[in-house]
């Protein structure tokens, strides 16, 4: 396929103009012009370009990618490494954010809760169709040791547990993938058992112990593992493509 033509698919599927953004969603970086082998991953890393540039691959898709608004570098150092080897190697960049935490399909946080065995009953954020933080319900309720026990092995990673002792079991689930814990005001609003996001502020803490709520970071990466991945197969069972997720450890 023409690598402008996959830009167009990748925009019809995912609908980047019906969410504001604060990154650049799209191709990112122009490469060979006829795209077929695809590299998947979190972050267009340096780690994961050197993945696609062995496997040949035609393009990166990931979910982190270089330009966000509001934060311009020169191109040097790090950024300058990561770009050129991109531009040398004629390696096309495509980069979703927000559209693919959202995704009512493939995104990351349908796929986090189809993971955890939630079943999603809305947005977090009334009146908001797309709204960033969902909440749903487990199919039976658990003691919160045990559900955090369901998460480590989920998602081969131990959450943080900030704990509320006066919530005693766990059916009742808010998530937001990646730095989404913002949200957890929202989930005690509207009694929420517990709420998952990938990241913990200083105050998360006191949000969790003073609002009848328990909060588990999973981790930014580990969250948000599963929409990109997704997205991939979504390209080869449909379009015929030939992709590979790479997972690149990162423990944050």
């Amino acid at each position: 396929m023409n690598n402008f033509e996959l830009e167009v698919l990748l925009n019809t599927f995912l609908k980047p103009q019906e969410i504001k953004d604060y990154c650049l969603n799209g191709m990112q970086l122009e490469g060979k012009t006829t795209v077929q082998k695809i590299v998947t991953g979190v972050t267009a890393c340096q780690a994961l370009i050197e993945v696609a540039i062995e496997d040949k691959a035609d393009a990166i898709l990931v979910h982190h990618g270089y330009f966000w608004r509001g934060k311009f570098e020169a191109l040097k150092g790090m950024k300058y490494r990561r770009i050129k080897a991109l531009i040398e190697n004629n390696i096309n960049l495509y980069a979703y954010h927000l559209p693919l935490d959202i995704h009512p399909e493939i995104g990351n946080n349908v796929q986090l809760a189809r993971r955890l065995g939630i079943e999603l009953m809305g947005g977090l954020e009334d009146g908001n169709a797309n709204s960033l933080a969902v909440w749903g319900e487990l199919p039976r309720a658990m003691p919160p040791n045990a559900f955090s026990m369901h998460i480590d092995h989920c998602l081969s990673r131990s959450p943080l547990h900030i704990v509320n002792d006066s919530v005693s079991s766990i059916k009742r689930v808010g998530l937001c993938t990646g730095k989404g814990q913002d949200y957890i005001d929202l989930a005690a609003n509207k009694l929420l058992d517990a709420f998952i996001s990938g990241e913990v502020s200083e105050y998360t803490t006191f949000s969790a112990r003073e609002q009848g709520i328990h909060y588990f970071g999973a981790g930014h990466h580990a969250t948000e593992r599963y929409g990109v991945k997704a997205l991939g197969e979504w390209l080869a069972d449909n379009y015929g493509f030939n992709v590979s997720f790479i997972d690149i450890d990162n423990p944050v």
